[in-house]
């Protein structure tokens, strides 16, 4: 019988509200690839197959493999990937933009993807990024269960707390399949989701220039 804890006042809300969340397991308390391919199978029989038929006798592996791939964010530190600056540009201190972004990821409520474009902006303080990073950002977070809200805050935070600039702009569009394949099955909705930070939150001139080069792009919103 467990004991009661005793001189362990309750945290006030505000305060368990306020803590970070843990978004990955740590490796002792993570299932074993057997258990994993376990599950998979009982999956299977619950939707109403034989897990032991030749066409799906290989399928548990497969799924892992797959899994690998579409969930390494987790394995991926966005610090390291913004870890290296380049100083030497000739003063440059206006908007850049990196827009249509490709990505793909999973719904965390249904486990079903979603999909579309992330067009990030950052005003340089010290210096800039390699271009490509904000593509590997944006994928680090994409590989991971997802909500569209958290993955449009999470880009933004990491870009944010890394590179130190003067401000920075996100927004993302997608269309989610867990609206699309099953529940109202409306294919073609989009969300639209963004956030600033720094100088795009204070100044509405900036974010109104974001929106400006993103209408500029017809894959963008605003079109």
């Amino acid at each position: 019988m467990n004991k009661p804890l005793k001189n362990q006042p309750l945290k006030p809300a505000s305060q368990l509200l306020s803590e970070p969340v843990p978004t990955m397991l740590a490796p002792a308390t993570r299932p074993s690839r057997q258990q994993a391919a376990e599950a998979v199978k009982t999956l299977i029989a619950w939707a109403g197959d034989n897990p032991e038929r030749e066409g799906m006798l290989e399928t548990p592996d497969r799924v892992l493999k797959a899994y690998g791939e579409l969930f390494a964010g987790y394995e991926q530190d966005p610090k390291e990937i913004l870890g290296k600056t380049f100083e030497e540009i000739s003063g440059y201190d206006d908007i850049v933009l990196v827009r249509d972004i490709p990505f793909h990821t999973h719904c965390e409520h249904h486990m079903v993807p979603f999909f579309g474009l992330v067009h990030i902006a950052y005003l340089p303080r010290d210096g800039v990024v390699g271009l490509s990073k904000l593509v590997r950002l944006t994928n680090i977070f994409a590989k991971r269960f997802q909500t569209q809200e958290n993955l449009t805050a999470q880009i933004i935070d990491a870009l944010m707390e890394s590179l130190n600039p003067r401000g920075a702009a996100i927004m993302v569009e997608a269309e989610h399949m867990c609206m699309s394949m099953r529940g109202v099955k409306t294919p073609g909705t989009k969300t639209i989701t963004q956030r600033f930070a720094g100088t795009f939150k204070e100044d509405t001139s900036e974010q109104n220039r974001f929106f400006a080069l993103l209408a500029q792009n017809p894959s963008a919103i605003g079109r």
